[in-house]
């Protein structure tokens, strides 16, 4: 056998075992086959996800301007939504990541479960406000007349279902910290599946609320996915009723990992949606379709490396636990590198054929102008995303969530949006400018991260 065939032998091996589920020791061995492990679910997991979001993008790109611009808006205001499962996913990944490096499944599920009765209760208010005030939130993020009439059922549909969101992020979370990236995959494939079945067919009978009616049918047969292998506990975790009896100092715990988390989320997507507001107001409806567009691709492509960062989150947790941090260490450096090889190729491909890309959804001259633009300016920045997405995730896996929140807000409210509000209205460069703002802004976060990871101060934080 050649030395290419053995290589390419023992990478099949690797990606069958790594999608098998099989549970494994990440705090020993090879810390690339451990990355590598972790990161090949993770990466289609998110990749099917992003697969969905273009897909949905496109079938909703059929019904017009209007259609496009309230998909955006309204992803615009769940990402906060999103920022709070997020939050929650961060703090359960960090405790049940460290209880399984320490050798406890026990302390591991138990910690998972009351992570689940804190997001239940969160859920409620969001539902609730999306559910009763749907119209006003798509006006207040500059949506026309013509828009909040068409799509205020779509809004409304899209925020009264957080609980499923908020779930499907929270388990996996829970499950990527137990190092079962094939299960968190598994689900997330149902979902996405699913919608991308459904989303043509219910948008051909019910219009653009066909759409939200899709997604939510998805992410509730994902969500009953988790629910049954958290029950029945084919893995390492296996939940039991007892698990659920409120435990004050864990849940306050989980809080104090979890509420910088969700602000950090909270903070990045605050700053888009400004940004999609800017868009919008200095743009008008063409420029807004554009960048919805080009954003959504943006997803597409940056899911996978969010797959990558994920798993050097589950590394640092699970080695930490083990009293391993020179591991810890050198598995989110090598990530990073991984990272960023990726992403390069993915700024070439956004540099070079962002008219074709945008072409695909829309042959509207103004979108078709305004999309391609706004892909190639994000895309300039895309190393740095890779970069900056493993060290801030290496930091939240560790349970050190402070730092990245502060960094955040340092970035995005104090730089970004300035420059953003700067240069389309101050030098009068209009949405081009709110736009040059992100790959700015993330070459800034990726740099002041490395100079906290290197700092080491994240090395000592106890979960």
């Amino acid at each position: 056998m050649t030395t290419l065939q053995t290589t390419g032998s023992k990478i099949w091996s690797t990606i069958k075992l790594s999608l098998n589920g099989e549970q494994q020791d990440y705090t020993q061995g090879s810390i690339p086959k451990a990355i590598f492990l972790l990161a090949i679910p993770m990466i289609l997991e998110l990749s099917l996800e992003s697969v969905f979001a273009v897909v949905d993008m496109f079938f909703v790109s059929k019904l017009g301007q209007n259609a496009i611009a309230t998909v955006g808006l309204t992803e615009s205001v769940i990402t906060i939504v999103y920022s709070i499962a997020i939050g929650l996913s961060t703090a359960a990944t960090a405790i049940v990541a460290r209880r399984i490096g320490e050798k406890k499944p026990e302390a591991a599920a138990h910690a998972g479960a009351q992570s689940l009765l804190i997001c239940v209760i969160a859920t409620v208010i969001l539902s609730l406000a999306g559910i009763f005030f749907a119209a006003e939130i798509l006006r207040l993020m500059g949506a026309s007349d013509e828009v909040v009439h068409e799509g205020v059922v779509f809004t409304r549909i899209m925020l009264g279902s957080s609980l499923v969101i908020m779930l499907l992020f929270l388990i996996n979370g829970i499950f990527r910290g137990a190092g079962q990236a094939a299960m968190a995959m598994k689900s997330l494939w149902i979902a996405s599946l699913t919608n991308i079945i459904l989303c043509p067919v219910f948008i051909h009978f019910f219009g653009l609320k066909g759409a939200a009616m899709a997604t939510v049918i998805g992410r509730s047969g994902g969500v009953i996915f988790q629910v049954y292998h958290l029950c029945k506990g084919s893995g390492m975790l296996k939940f039991r009723r007892s698990h659920f009896s409120w435990d004050i100092p864990m849940a306050k715990s989980i809080i104090a990992i979890a509420w910088p988390a969700t602000f950090q989320f909270i903070i990045a997507s605050g700053s888009w949606i400004i940004l999609t507001r800017l868009v919008a107001e200095t743009g008008g409806t063409a420029a807004s379709a554009g960048y919805q567009i080009a954003f959504r691709n943006f997803v597409f492509f940056i899911l996978p490396c969010w797959g990558l960062s994920n798993a050097a989150a589950t590394l640092v947790g699970q080695n930490l636990g083990a009293g391993h941090v020179d591991r810890a260490a050198q598995s989110v450096i090598l990530t990073a590198r991984y990272n960023a090889v990726l992403m390069s190729f993915v700024m070439l491909l956004f540099l070079l054929c962002a008219g074709p890309i945008i072409r695909v959804f829309t042959t509207e001259p103004d979108i078709l102008s305004y999309g391609s633009t706004a892909l190639r300016i994000i895309g300039s920045g895309f190393i740095f995303y890779a970069v900056a997405m493993v060290m801030s995730q290496a930091l939240n896996g560790a349970g050190d969530t402070k730092t990245p929140t502060w960094i955040n807000f340092g970035c995005f409210w104090l730089f970004q949006v300035p420059l953003a509000y700067l240069l389309a209205k101050g030098f009068g460069m209009h949405s081009a400018g709110a736009i040059m703002a992100v790959p700015a802004a993330e070459a800034l976060l990726a740099l002041v991260s490395w100079y906290y990871f290197q700092k080491g101060n994240w090395k000592k934080v106890k979960v």
